[in-house]
């Protein structure tokens, strides 16, 4: 016997039997028998007879908890139990045939929590009303006498009880309710919670959910190589010794990148080595980076750049000032360097759809592309979101590895194809944080204070790149500008242009997109306390309004880093302000230099302010997640080009923080209501100025570009 289900309970069925991931395999009993034991509710919630809920989640998962978070949110509203809670990816093919009913499905900018917990929220609130209604409906009494709690509807007079999974199947035919009422964050009992994280288990005993892991019948390997110039080409391709080996299947040769398909990675990819492979340059196989370094310079030479902000007459202001203080500060480009590769499984299957498993940062995005690419209309590809062996903005742009993963296995119909780049093409074919070079002049009043400053940035835009309709008609990317632009400090006289120089190297959104801005104005700062006689702290203070958050983020840190006290011998602090992502965060660093100029970081203090806080234990994890990703891009980490390419190969020149190296991290939660920030990035964001600053108090060098292993750190 088989069973017919329409897309809509197909779905359910899925969520039934443990997951939004649909292999090959059919059970049309188990599908059966499913479909009658659990129920949709709404589109974010199914409810098995047994009182098992599963809470579908659009965004996606790479470490960060925003699985759990947002399985808290719907939670909360739901008021279900928690210990019987579990979540799974919601299809974005289904996305697309259900008119985009979750919202928006990308993970960047620390928005998963922020941008969608209003409506996730309601998702969780309506169903609850549902449900509570379906029971009044049984008793036949007012839905107003009863109350949920717990996977549980209570009918308050008589005591009578229903749990969900009695209940889901007729809640699911009623009207939705048209307003809901959500709770205040001071009644919450499962949002605001530390609460252990819903995918840890299957990671811990090292269940296939990553996309490097997936694994289905008759599955092919591949192997790519792409120009090693960007916007290069290829001209020419001799394949002969490649297909002398074992096990290679095909050779697919594309305008940018050549791919060897085997029966096993390892022999694509040495297949792919034997390839004699030459390559159309485009015309940038002699730029290096101090090519690139001078036509930043050239930027900031130019006339007339157009302003990113013009408050005041700085001009003028800086011409009367008693002093005059002028750096210039410095950062290379940075790979993500996400630990798994790029991967991309692709299979075209009879009936003309296309399914592909990938780990993706928006599984919208994705589908699009693979949908585009494989000439295909949306509703004939499904794409399923893996979990993400790191992200960092690098997974949010699918356009290259979803792309390629497409065309190959488009050369091989019927048959899955795996694509996975080595750590090499990973390393050398990224989308790179943007170099910079920003000159900053301020000027001081007779009691130095900063009365006026103009700066001006030259830097790569993102969105030129990558999202060119963001840019409007000002040429401003507002990621090269943050933290200038919208400086936080009471300065009467500013100035902020941009200079945007766009090389043949590609950029993105790397974690926290114009954090080395953060690094140039606050050691900036710094700088200027100095110059004035000031405690560093308190010429912040000075500059931050009563109730400024970001006032209120430097006096908890400057609390809890007990700032003034006395350190042990040979110890320094330093410190640092910085607002993004929807929230405050400051920061201060203590750290110590020997005599051979060797740092340590003894200790990282950071207060954050995001309004609301939906896991405690996460938002803390990610505050340590910040640092030791931030410390590796402040000691060791620069892409340099060389003859056009990315010189920098694999992490033995790409260096990662060791364990040993990672600091006390002490993270200070100090929501203030009213508002949603993010813990992707903020923490990154005042790091380098802190740790900088300190090592000025320390060694009295001042730095201004990284990394640090290209600086003498002895004491001066």
């Amino acid at each position: 016997m088989s069973t017919k289900l329409s897309r809509r309970d197909f779905l359910k069925v899925s969520a039934a039997v443990g997951g939004g991931l649909a292999l090959e395999f059919s059970f049309p009993w188990l599908a059966r028998a499913a479909a009658v034991r659990a129920t949709e509710v709404n589109a974010w919630i199914v409810i098995h007879a047994d009182d098992r809920v599963v809470i579908r989640i659009a965004r996606s998962e790479m470490g960060q908890g925003t699985f759990t978070a947002l399985a808290q949110l719907v939670a909360e509203e739901l008021d279900c139990d928690w210990a019987r809670v579990s979540a799974e990816f919601a299809s974005p093919n289904e996305h697309i045939r259900r008119n985009r009913v979750w919202g928006s499905m990308s993970t960047g900018g620390s928005m998963g929590v922020r941008s969608s917990q209003d409506y996730v929220r309601r998702a969780g609130a309506a169903a609850r009303e549902l449900l509570v209604a379906a029971a009044a409906a049984r008793w036949q009494v007012p839905a107003a006498e009863c109350a949920a709690d717990k996977g549980v509807v209570t009918h308050k007079p008589s005591g009578r009880t229903l749990r969900y999974g009695e209940l889901a199947a007729a809640a699911a035919k009623l009207a939705p309710p048209k307003e809901v009422k959500l709770r205040e964050p001071k009644d919450w009992k499962i949002a605001g919670k530390p609460l252990h994280r819903l995918d840890i288990p299957d990671k811990v005993l090292g269940k296939p959910v990553f996309g490097v892991d997936v694994a289905l019948p008759g599955l092919l390997h591949a192997s790519i190589a792409q120009c090693p110039v960007f916007g290069g080409s290829v001209k020419q391709v001799d394949a002969a010794e490649a297909l002398k080996l074992r096990g290679v299947k095909k050779i697919v040769r594309v305008k940018d990148f050549v791919a060897v398909v085997a029966d096993s990675w390892w022999r694509a990819d040495e297949a792919l080595k034997k390839l004699k492979v030459e390559w159309d340059e485009a015309g940038h196989g002699g730029v290096d980076s101090a090519a690139i370094a001078a036509m930043l310079r050239e930027g900031l030479a130019a006339a007339d750049l157009p302003q990113a902000r013009n408050l005041g007459d700085t001009p003028a202001t800086l011409a009367g000032a008693a002093k005059v203080i002028e750096a210039e500060y410095a950062s290379p480009y940075l790979n993500h360097a996400t630990l798994e590769p790029q991967t991309c499984t692709a299979w075209f299957k009879s009936g003309g759809t296309l399914e592909v498993w990938t780990s993706t940062q928006d599984g919208e995005a994705s589908l699009r592309m693979a949908a585009e690419t494989a000439g295909l209309p949306p509703e004939k590809v499904e794409v399923h979101k893996m979990m993400l062996g790191g992200g960092f903005g690098r997974r949010g742009a699918p356009q290259d590895f979803v792309r390629q993963g497409v065309l190959i296995a488009k050369a091989l119909p019927g048959v899955p194809v795996k694509l996975m780049w080595s750590r090499e093409e990973d390393m050398q074919h990224g989308f790179y944080r943007p170099a910079s070079i920003v000159r900053m002049k301020a000027g001081l009043d007779a009691k130095g204070n900063l009365v006026a400053i103009h700066t001006k940035i030259a830097c790569p835009s993102i969105l030129k790149m990558l999202m060119p309709h963001a840019l409007g008609g000002n040429a401003i990317d507002f990621t090269a500008v943050r933290f200038f632009s919208d400086l936080c400090y009471a300065v009467p006289n500013q100035r902020v242009e941009y200079a945007m120089r766009n090389g043949h190297v590609p950029v993105g959104f790397w974690r926290a997109p114009g954090q080395q801005n953060g690094f140039y104005r606050e050691c900036f700062i710094d700088e200027l306390a100095h110059a004035a006689g000031r405690d560093p702290v308190d010429y912040r203070l000075a500059m931050l309004p009563a109730g400024d958050k970001n006032r209120l983020v430097l006096e908890a840190v400057a609390k809890a880093a007990n700032w003034g006290s006395l350190l042990p011998a040979g110890v320094h602090r330093g410190v640092a302000v910085a607002d993004g992502f929807g929230s405050y965060t400051a920061m201060v660093a203590e750290v110590s230099v020997n005599a051979e100029g060797a740092l340590k970081v003894h200790r990282i203090v950071v207060a954050i302010d995001s309004g609301h806080v939906v896991n405690p234990d996460t938002c803390a994890a990610q505050a340590e997640s910040n640092v030791i990703y931030g410390l590796g891009s402040i000691l060791y980490q620069e892409n340099t080009v060389k003859n056009g390419r990315i010189a920098e190969t694999n992490f033995r020149n790409f260096r990662l923080p060791q364990i040993a190296e990672m600091p006390k991290v002490e993270t200070v939660l100090v929501p203030t209501g009213g508002f949603w920030g993010g813990h992707g990035e903020p923490a990154i964001l005042p790091l380098a100025p802190a740790v900088c600053n300190a090592l000025f108090a320390a060694t009295g060098k001042r730095i201004r570009t990284l990394p640090l292993k290209h600086h003498d750190l002895r004491k001066a």
